[in-house]
């Protein structure tokens, strides 16, 4: 068994909340670090509304909505992280951003608390050099959306404990997620593949090959996938992926992993997808995915 009892996730966008709602669900005390209230107020709306459609599903009984409810908090002060066993980080890419975040993290928190970083560009070894605790640091990339997909890709640093890394899988065990160890290298597994994979979907559309609902009908047709490329990059978000591009390809030199123009003016003109109701595709609901 776990002897993680209290949860940290810092950062309360689709991948944070989703991470929360994990923890929250599998029974743990979750705290969620932003530093807008704002944010933290829709995240706790979210996750409400994606569990009374799991109620509604009959996959939850309302008495179980409330317990998730009372488990997860929120707090804008990175002081009142202090007592958890883990904390998860799911910010931007950028390494100057997750070494401020985790060196103010260290100040407070005790030598037991464990970092982990949801990453899935950046190397792990070099996040946790600037974070104060460098043999209790792990990777921890789940896979979007979080609440719905069971894959946790785990890394270790080169001065990652054992200890750590054992105590971290067998914490994203407890969670009911499926844990899988990849080595310490840019995109792991998923992005090592989703990232260029994605770019050539998009530029398809720049090419003028397919209009974006044919190209996810033919992949979900004749590959068997549950969501089109283009489904998934509205779902991701379209700033994210800029941000994946700028951090694998500024790694790799591969060119495949360059962003695409359009990307960039997608962005521009604020279709960022789900989230504000216009991508590849047009939403109605720009609630948080599924139940």
């Amino acid at each position: 068994m776990s002897d993680i009892k209290t949860v940290g996730v810092v950062g309360s966008g689709t991948m944070g909340t989703g991470i929360a709602i994990v923890a929250a669900r599998a029974g743990f005390r979750t705290k969620v670090l932003d530093t807008r209230q704002d944010a933290l107020d829709r995240a706790r709306e979210q996750t409400r509304a994606f569990l009374e459609k799991s109620v509604q599903r009959k996959k939850l009984e309302q008495a179980q909505l409330e317990q998730i409810m009372d488990n997860w908090s929120g707090t804008t002060e990175a002081a009142q992280m202090a007592d958890c066993d883990i904390i998860i980080e799911a910010v931007f890419e950028d390494l100057g951003v997750k070494h401020r975040l985790f060196q103010e993290l260290h100040a407070v928190c005790p030598p037991r608390t464990i970092f982990a970083s949801n990453t899935s560009t950046i190397s792990i070894t070099e996040i946790a050099g600037g974070c104060g605790r460098d043999d209790r640091f792990v990777g921890m990339h789940f896979c979007l959306p979080a609440q719905l997909m069971k894959l946790v890709e785990m890394s270790s640093g080169m001065n990652t404990s054992e200890e750590t890394f054992a105590k971290a899988w067998q914490f994203a065990e407890a969670l009911g997620q499926k844990p899988v160890r990849t080595q310490d290298t840019p995109g792991f597994i998923l992005n090592y593949f989703l990232i260029p994979y994605h770019n050539d979907a998009i530029r398809l559309i720049e090419q003028g090959v397919a209009e974006p609902a044919d190209i996810d009908l033919a992949i979900k047709t004749a590959l068997g996938y549950p969501m089109g490329p283009m489904e998934l990059l509205d779902l991701v978000g379209l700033d994210t992926q800029r941000l994946l591009c700028d951090a694998m390809h500024g790694l790799t030199n591969e060119p495949r992993a360059a962003c695409p123009p359009l990307v960039k003016r997608m962005i521009a003109a604020g279709r960022l997808g789900k989230k504000t109701g216009k991508g590849f595709h047009n939403y109605a609901d720009t609630k948080m995915f599924g139940a």
